[in-house]
């Protein structure tokens, strides 16, 4: 591979792992379906249930309901460390997370800072997220958001 193509899928898989975040932001919900995470995804989102593999959809649909009720969300990530094999990656990613709920009795924001592992492939379609694992460092504020 030439260095030319090589920095060519490093933008790619970042920009992937940058539209994760921007699109769960913007409640894109379709978006996150059709161009960022894989059909299928290794799935740990740090806070309990189930781990292991799962749709890319049904991800989607949980997210969408569990963050359709907040009035705001924002990511804020970086740190990309991608490590590059032929067709697959393995990214490391810090971020923190607010989350905004402008009626809740204890607090309106909580803040959760933590890492991601995610592996990305290149498929047909491009590069998608096909492992999601989440490892929570702190969370702030008023956890439940009720």
């Amino acid at each position: 591979m030439t260095d030319l193509a090589a920095l060519a899928d490093r933008l790619d898989v970042s920009e992937t792992i940058t539209k994760l975040f921007v699109y769960c932001d913007q409640a894109r919900w379709a978006d996150l379906r059709e161009s960022v995470l894989a059909e299928e995804v290794f799935f740990d989102n740090g806070f309990g249930g189930p781990v292991g593999p799962q749709p890319g959809a049904d991800i989607v649909d949980a997210w969408a309901a569990g963050l359709g009720s907040l009035d705001a969300v924002h990511h804020q990530a970086g740190n990309h460390l991608i490590d590059i094999t032929g067709d697959t990656a393995l990214a490391h990613a810090d971020a923190i997370a607010v989350h905004v709920k402008n009626d809740a009795a204890g607090g309106t924001t909580r803040w959760f800072v933590g890492s991601y592992v995610l592996g990305v492939r290149r498929t047909e379609k491009g590069w998608r997220i096909d492992r999601f694992e989440y490892k929570l460092k702190v969370i702030d504020g008023n956890a439940d958001l009720v």
